[in-house]
């Protein structure tokens, strides 16, 4: 703060995005939105682009400054035309969604895509949707596919879920439902109740994986007990196949399963 400061107030552009981002985050001082913003919006006006997505996030989510949906698309695409991945993404979101632009799904891939071609997960977990689902562009499976591996090999659950979904269902990619499982499993293991309710479907079924009664219902107990209505009636057909110590049993291992924050759920 002591060195950064200085040079904010002199007007360094990245200097006063580091000291903006400072406050934002509480790092070496106060946590302030109000000073973020102020120190965002000096570079922003400067055409310092990370300035000017961050400018856009905050007003879009309210924070230092009153939630403006218009102000925000206005920050985001400064950034975005500049080539900030940041920037990209949420404009495309933006426009996904109709919040401070119009609602326009053509424009909302135009900017998705080269968010996701710099690497950015979350766009290409959005861009893959919207290939899918032949919104705003032509609808491809394969290619949807592509874009779901590229975000899921970062991690993103949503992708894993989806990609596993696609291998499960076999389009865009062979049916191999070992592969099915394995990225339904790392989905699971972060919280995501679509892919926990599909393993299990997997263990019911034997897909990919044994059969066994247990690890099913652990599953779907795990995904009703994180809001999957459909787990639910699921958990219902299963304990059916099973008996009251089994079922007890499974629902010893789900406590464990999420107690542990997911690292004890094998």
């Amino acid at each position: 703060m002591s060195v950064l400061l200085p040079l904010a107030e002199q007007g360094e552009a990245d200097a006063q995005v580091l000291l903006g981002l400072m406050y934002e985050q509480g790092q070496g001082t106060s946590q302030d939105n109000e000073q973020a913003v102020h120190w965002y919006r000096l570079a922003a006006e400067q055409g310092n682009a990370h300035a000017q997505s961050s400018l856009g996030f905050m007003y879009a989510h309210g924070r230092g400054v009153e939630r403006d949906f218009a102000e925000a698309a206005h920050w985001y695409r400064l950034a975005a035309e500049q080539g900030d991945a940041f920037g990209q993404f949420h404009l495309g979101m933006m426009y996904g969604m109709g919040r401070g632009v119009p609602q326009d799904d053509t424009e909302s891939v135009r900017w998705l895509q080269p968010a996701a071609e710099q690497g950015h997960a979350w766009a290409q977990f959005m861009y893959a949707v919207m290939r899918a689902n032949g919104l705003g562009i032509e609808q491809d499976i394969e290619d949807a596919a592509h874009w779901y591996r590229l975000a899921a090999e970062q991690g993103h659950d949503g992708a894993q879920s989806n990609l596993g979904a696609l291998y499960s269902n076999g389009r865009g990619v062979p049916q191999d439902y070992a592969a099915a499982f394995r990225w339904r499993f790392a989905a699971a293991l972060q919280g995501n109740p679509v892919a926990q309710r599909a393993l299990a479907s997997h263990f019911l079924g034997g897909l990919g994986v044994p059969q066994d009664y247990l690890l099913a219902h652990m599953w779907a107990n795990i995904a009703a007990a994180n809001g999957h209505e459909e787990a639910v009636e699921a958990r219902e057909v299963i304990s059916n196949l099973m008996t009251a110590e089994q079922i007890a049993a499974a629902q010893a291992r789900a406590r464990a399963c999420m107690s542990s924050g997911y690292e004890d759920c094998d």
